[in-house]
């Protein structure tokens, strides 16, 4: 009897960035969707913001994992004269529309909150209203590799940079008890590198690692993906990173149930 006086508990769940293997946060929402794991908000970075963004408005995991699988890297390349970036991101637009249409922040059926950086000052911005498909950009943006993205007269760029898993944002968030954070981790290899492609690559992928090793640990639970040497370019590997998805978020299942006292 008792247990029907017993609140559920109101959970944000965090989504880092990871690039392709940014693509198993779809398995995660998969398993969360099928055993109905109640979301009161959700925080988004870089990768996270994207499929973070589909979920809150209600896109299908079907259709998500339809469009990861189709994705490749030629798919974003649309290089241009280099000032800030060597893709325009025109392309990255139109892959995010192919993903979330023209939705906006009001169409969210859950809160939504999209972490970029301000490139310029070096500062964090949170955006929870506002251009939903230009705001994503931005926080998918890496400094380099894509234009950054101009906005209320700053210069935004991956929320990653500071926030590769942002759970001091969701700790702001008022209203909300328990805190889920999935980490899908860097591959960090030692290689010989060859281009600036890969000299970009590898840098985020040491500075992710080195920001995920304290920054996810503040949830109070961390859900992680166990991806391997899948690294972020490796979009044509989409299906791996869902599955792994799919089997961290059931390895966790039980002891999530129990923490949202379902």
């Amino acid at each position: 009897m008792l247990r029907l006086f017993r609140r559920s508990r109101k959970a944000c769940l965090v989504l880092g960035g990871g690039s392709a293997r940014g693509m198993a946060h779809i398995g995660i929402l998969k398993v969360f969707e099928r055993e109905k794991i109640p979301i009161s908000a959700v925080v988004g970075t870089s990768m996270g913001a994207l499929i973070g963004g589909a979920y809150c408005l209600g896109v299908p995991t079907a259709k998500m994992e339809e469009q990861a699988l189709k994705f490749n890297v030629n798919m974003l390349t649309d290089l241009t004269m280099p000032k800030m970036g060597l893709m325009a991101g025109d392309k990255l637009e139109a892959a995010i529309r192919g993903i979330i249409g023209n939705g906006t922040f009001k169409e969210c059926k859950i809160p939504l909150h999209i972490v970029t950086t301000d490139i310029e000052k070096g500062e964090e911005i949170i955006y929870g209203a506002g251009d939903l498909i230009k705001i994503i950009r931005a926080s998918c943006s890496w400094p380099g590799i894509f234009n950054p993205v101009k906005m209320d007269g700053r210069l935004l760029v991956d929320g990653g940079i500071k926030n590769s898993v942002p759970t001091k944002t969701a700790k702001s968030i008022d209203n909300l008890d328990y805190m889920i954070a999935v980490d899908v981790g860097f591959c960090v290899k030692e290689d010989k590198i060859t281009n600036i492609f890969e000299m970009i690559l590898q840098s985020f992928q040491i500075m992710g690692h080195e920001l995920n090793s304290y920054q996810a640990n503040e949830a109070d639970m961390v859900i992680n993906v166990d991806l391997d040497d899948l690294n972020q370019a490796a979009f044509d590997r989409a299906k791996e990173a869902i599955v792994k998805g799919e089997l961290a978020a059931e390895s966790n299942l039980k002891y999530i149930k129990k923490e949202l006292r379902l």
